[in-house]
């Protein structure tokens, strides 16, 4: 290729550094293996540019972001900011940076790796098979809207946040939702709470309308309480569930045990074009880091995630995602998804990491 694709890593931080380390021994050896052209550019961001800079997104960092092909991100944040001005903490950089970019499709897939099935919470028969996709609208709603504060009224202090959504915010994410659905198993449910909210009223009657366009997918609505509850009483009837940011960030981590751990779930955050930031949904678990104990499979499979949805290179992502698959049937277990069978093989962060590359390179991955 003429011009290497750039890729920038933000390893963030508790065990952001400690995954972000095996993913890019994962993507450093399918770029050789694939000729794929790829350079990356790590940058600090989180906490740790905080404690640096003064701020959890410095300039460098947003203006190398724009410039990237993709993003790989670890996690950010931790107890130790809790203490920092509101705009200042981990937590607000993050959503500055996803705004920047205008990353408002979030997708979160659940997947339950057959061996891992009794891993789960909920019984086998309810979990086996599962596979769906969790669309969760990323730069609007309640997180973003305005007026937002704590301010005092009659004598004491009150919180309050906006919940707002435009026709065009739905509209889009509306689209991506269908598109993908039409990629899967052609159903989509939209999760709302209309019979409350006026703002998913209008949600509703934008994906209702959005669906006039792709009439081969069988839509669906359900309200969010619902929604959590046939989450945890049979899963599998869902296929893709497209929702609201705050619905979509409780529903996702629902989901994500499901699977057995939040250890093992990828996501992507994309804009209108493709261009997407990668990350594990687990967070920065600071009461694990540096024990060398932290799953780094979600970071593996968010960089087959990159590979597929952003870089257009769907043989390398495959390549990853059953090295990933080969290494679970292989019995490796880091301890958030060890159940104490006799056929398992605890490892560390590193030991899970390496057994993914000599899966990609004995070609058991083929």
């Amino acid at each position: 290729m003429s011009e290497a694709r750039k890729i920038v890593i933000l390893p963030g931080d508790g065990i952001g550094p400690e995954i972000i380390a095996e993913g890019e021994k994962v993507l450093q050896l399918v770029n050789d293996k694939h000729n794929l052209g790829l350079s990356t550019q790590t940058c600090i961001f989180g906490g740790a540019a905080y404690d640096e800079h003064g701020t959890p997104l410095p300039e460098s960092t947003l203006n190398a972001c724009r410039e990237a092909d993709a993003i790989l991100l670890g996690a950010i944040g931790g107890p130790k900011y809790d203490t920092a001005p509101r705009d200042l903490r981990p937590e607000r950089g993050l959503l500055g940076l996803r705004a920047e970019l205008k990353l408002f499709a979030n997708l979160r897939p659940a997947l339950l790796y057959p061996e891992l099935a009794d891993a789960s919470s909920l019984k086998h028969e309810l979990v086996a098979g599962l596979d769906l996709m969790i669309l969760r609208e990323l730069t609007g709603g309640i997180y973003f809207g305005q007026p937002r504060g704590i301010e005092e009224r009659g004598g004491e202090r009150v919180g309050f946040n906006t919940m707002v959504y435009s026709e065009s915010e739905i509209r889009q994410i509306a689209v991506r939702a269908f598109e993908i659905a039409r990629q899967r198993g052609s159903r989509l449910c939209s999760v709302d709470k209309a019979n409350v909210l006026e703002v998913s009223e209008l949600w509703r009657e934008i994906v209702i309308d959005v669906h006039k366009d792709y009439q081969d997918v069988e839509l669906s609505h359900m309200y969010v309480d619902n929604a959590a509850m046939q989450l945890v009483r049979a899963p599998k009837q869902f296929d893709v569930m497209v929702t609201s940011n705050i619905f979509g960030d409780i529903l996702s981590d629902a989901a994500a045990m499901l699977t057995g751990s939040i250890g093992m779930l990828p996501s992507a955050s994309l804009d209108d074009a493709g261009k997407g930031m990668y990350e594990p949904i687990h967070g920065s678990a600071p009461d694990i880091a540096g024990q060398g104990i932290a799953n780094p499979l979600a970071t593996i499979l968010s960089v087959a995630m990159m590979l597929r949805y952003t870089l257009n290179e769907p043989e390398a992502a495959s390549s990853i995602e059953d090295a990933v698959a080969s290494v679970i049937t292989q019995g490796y277990r880091c301890p958030d998804i060890a159940t104490g069978d006799s056929g398992e093989k605890q490892v560390t962060t590193v030991q899970m990491g390496e057994a993914v590359v000599a899966a990609l390179q004995s070609g058991a991955s083929s």
